[in-house]
């Protein structure tokens, strides 16, 4: 499913903190959103999703105006988000809070679910197993009676991109997913995100880690001061003076 993004402008008060960000995340392909801390990366997600009301332009989900629809309606028109600090559900398990996503997209009660009614408990373990496939699909299957509290970061990550996949949204908005994670975590997650991208769906990625998004991303957009600088194919944005100037050797220099 097609994202696109046109003059999206985001005013907090008298302070700008996006400015006409217009651009497209095609069917089946990973779009990389770059640039440095305060750039608008967040915001933009935020708008997206409809966490924040924009102020001008437009988003469009596969031809619909999703503008101004609140977060559960944005979800519900097939666009999931994942967050920078990984979302528990305390006491669940791993398995259980990956189906709160399915109950999403179900229309089915998590609570209600959990008390085994007759009415709901086909659906219930329709549920489970779409959850343990999941799971499965991401290699983390073995982790599934587990509390995410108790698990590595690494892990955590995973079943919150799990979470995001149970909804079965077409468009995943992943922010930071490399965050925090050692060399090994990220060259699986790379993996993870290769056969997402093979199932058809859409992923746009914010990232500050630039060997993973010049290996993995379709496409690269970098925002700076809440402005599009540039736009293209990882080597031409590698290659980009003005992204250099702002971003990319400030990036070498931090690493």
């Amino acid at each position: 499913m097609k994202l696109e993004i046109s003059g999206l402008t985001k005013n907090f008060g008298g302070l700008r903190a996006l400015t006409d960000v217009s651009f497209t995340a095609e069917d089946g392909e990973l779009t990389a959103v770059i640039g440095p801390n305060g750039a608008g990366k967040t915001t933009m997600f935020n708008c997206i999703a409809g966490f924040h009301r924009v102020s001008s332009g437009t988003v469009t989900l596969g031809g619909r105006v999703i503008t101004g629809l609140k977060p559960a309606q944005v979800l519900g028109s097939g666009l999931a988000r994942t967050f920078q600090l990984v979302r528990a559900f305390e006491g669940l398990t791993v398995l259980e809070t990956v189906m709160t996503a399915g109950h999403a997209r179900s229309g089915q009660r998590f609570g209600t679910a959990m008390l085994g009614l007759p009415s709901t408990r086909r659906s219930e373990n329709v549920l489970r197993d779409e959850a343990y496939q999941t799971l499965a699909a991401l290699g983390v299957e073995h982790l599934a009676d587990s509390h995410l509290q108790e698990l590595p970061y690494g892990q955590q990550r995973l079943v919150e991109i799990a979470k995001a996949l149970a909804t079965g949204a077409d468009v995943l908005l992943l922010d930071e997913p490399a965050a925090g994670l050692h060399s090994t975590e990220v060259g699986y997650l790379a993996s993870v995100l290769a056969s997402i991208k093979e199932t058809g769906r859409t992923v746009l990625m914010i990232e500050h880690n630039m060997p993973f998004v010049m290996g993995l991303a379709d496409k690269i957009v970098v925002l700076d001061f809440g402005k599009k600088l540039a736009e293209g194919e990882p080597e031409s944005v590698r290659t980009n003076q003005a992204v250099i100037d702002a971003y990319l050797g400030r990036a070498d220099r931090d690493a």
